[in-house]
């Protein structure tokens, strides 16, 4: 239930690609949008953090690409709450897609709450108390930023010095430092007056535009343009393509908020990680007499401080220490766990070898559900499909595939050139190359199938689409 306070528009950042948590977290599917945490992605954990904060009527705001708009969407509806998404063509990072939001605002007064989607903040009461003490200088015109109480000297996360105690809560922002090595860390941890920078913004929508239209008046204009020719449909905002493709990209910290004045800072001493890295999602989990943080079918013998996550198959340590082991259908990480960091550095390696596996699950997920690619050989391949109650497929045809399906649970609606089937349980068709078909839930359960592809080519980009319920005309 949204509590009473001020009028708190939330607009979660969806973006990134989350490569150094691969190969859980890839392009097409990144790690906000993972189950990490007890079973539940970061995103839904947000969603409803931010909730909490919102009036009633006032949903949340949602950031994100195109190519993740159903995973955003669904999300959404998953935690029961409204939502608008407003969809960037092309990513340009926070300063422009928080000026985005901004325009979008239901009026110049109304205060954003401006969160990334993949923090782990557990305690959610203590961060609304936070958010509720900044609202009053938020309120006054002041650009709230909100720091961590460091823990440890790190090397991952910016610094904020703060300033002078100001009446009305926080204190001024002395200044923002970079990310420091170890020495230098550790020697602003002693300073005691720095907290982590946890890129959460607490500011008015006219306040942060006039920032923008102060510091950054370019990227400003070709947001405003983009908005200003957008279109509506449903509940995704869709700015227009090209202004955004000339906007630079840039951080709204280094675009506004380390040149802005009118800055000030609230420490938050709560729990928090960016869960930037495998080890920090080791932290996450409780480690065993041995030091061991095993998540999934593990065994360890003879073996210390090693994080697994392995949630299918089984995996078996034997005699060795400090390791970061991840197992997916189609992927597996190890690496020393002073080492985790590099993973993004490999994944773009593997991104420019062309391995698919770099940026594509092996389940890959859709508007109607997902498929798993479960065997492929010369001129077959076999995928495992589920279509959410009441979705449906694309009309479409294929140049290069026939298509065998069977029923394994759930009712099938099948549309075949000019015939339509209904197929249940244990039930098949044919789909002859070059055949218009389309697949259809009917039924109020998902629909579970089989699909036995044969032939010369077997891509996804063998599509053709006829016609698409969520506008789609490519894979």
């Amino acid at each position: 239930m949204a509590a009473t306070g001020p009028d708190i528009q939330p607009v979660i950042l969806c973006g990134g690609s989350g490569t150094r948590l691969w190969p859980l977290s890839r392009k097409a599917y990144p790690k906000q949008f993972v189950p990490l945490i007890g079973g539940r992605s970061l995103l839904a954990l947000t969603l409803e953090r931010l909730g909490a904060l919102a009036q009633p009527g006032t949903g949340v705001l949602c950031v994100t690409g195109e190519e993740h708009r159903f995973l955003v969407h669904d999300a959404v509806q998953a935690v029961g709450q409204r939502g608008t998404v407003v969809l960037e063509p092309v990513a340009r990072n926070t300063a422009p897609a928080m000026a985005l939001a901004a325009l979008r605002a239901a009026s110049p007064e109304q205060l954003l709450l401006v969160c990334p989607a993949d923090h782990h903040i557990p305690d959610a009461q203590a961060f609304a108390r936070m958010v509720r003490e900044a609202a009053p200088q938020a309120q006054a015109g002041k650009l709230v930023v909100f720091g961590v109480q460091p823990s440890f000297p790190s090397t991952a996360y910016g610094y904020i010095e703060s300033g002078e105690a100001l009446p009305q809560g926080g204190a001024r922002v002395a200044r923002f430092i970079e990310k420091p090595d170890a020495q230098r860390a550790a020697e602003l941890l002693l300073g005691g007056r720095v907290l982590w920078n946890a890129g959460i913004f607490l500011v008015r929508a006219d306040t942060l535009l006039q920032a923008l239209q102060q510091h950054a008046p370019d990227i400003l204009a070709a947001c405003r343009q983009a908005m200003e020719a957008a279109k509506v449909d449903g509940d995704f905002v869709r700015p227009a393509t090209e202004p955004l493709q000339a906007c630079r990209s840039e951080s709204i910290d280094y675009a506004v908020v380390e040149h802005h004045p009118d800055t000030c800072v609230f420490p938050f001493a709560g729990a928090w990680s960016d869960v930037g890295s495998w080890n920090a999602v080791a932290e996450l989990v409780p480690p065993d007499a041995d030091g061991n943080r095993l998540d999934g079918k593990v065994l360890a013998s003879e073996s210390h401080g090693n994080y697994v996550h392995a949630p299918q198959r089984c995996v078996v340590l034997v005699g060795v220490d400090d390791l970061v082991v991840v197992d997916t259908p189609d992927a597996l990480l190890v690496a020393r766990k002073q080492d985790a960091e590099k993973v993004k550095n490999v994944v773009a390696r593997l991104g420019e070898q062309g391995h698919a596996e770099a940026v594509q699950h092996r389940k890959v997920i859709r508007p109607w559900g997902w498929y798993d690619s479960i065997e492929n050989g010369q001129r077959f391949q076999v995928k495992r499909i589920v279509v959410k109650p009441g979705a449906s497929l694309s009309l479409q045809k294929h140049f290069h595939r026939a298509e065998h399906w069977i029923v394994v649970s759930g009712t099938a609606e099948v549309t075949r050139g000019r015939e339509t089937l209904l197929l249940t349980e244990n039930q098949s068709t044919y789909i002859p190359l070059g055949e218009v078909h389309r697949l259809h839930n009917p039924g109020r359960v998902p629909l579970e199938m089989i699909e036995v592809q044969s032939g010369s080519y077997l891509g996804e980009d063998d599509i053709v689409r006829i016609d698409d319920v969520y506008g789609r005309t490519a894979t």
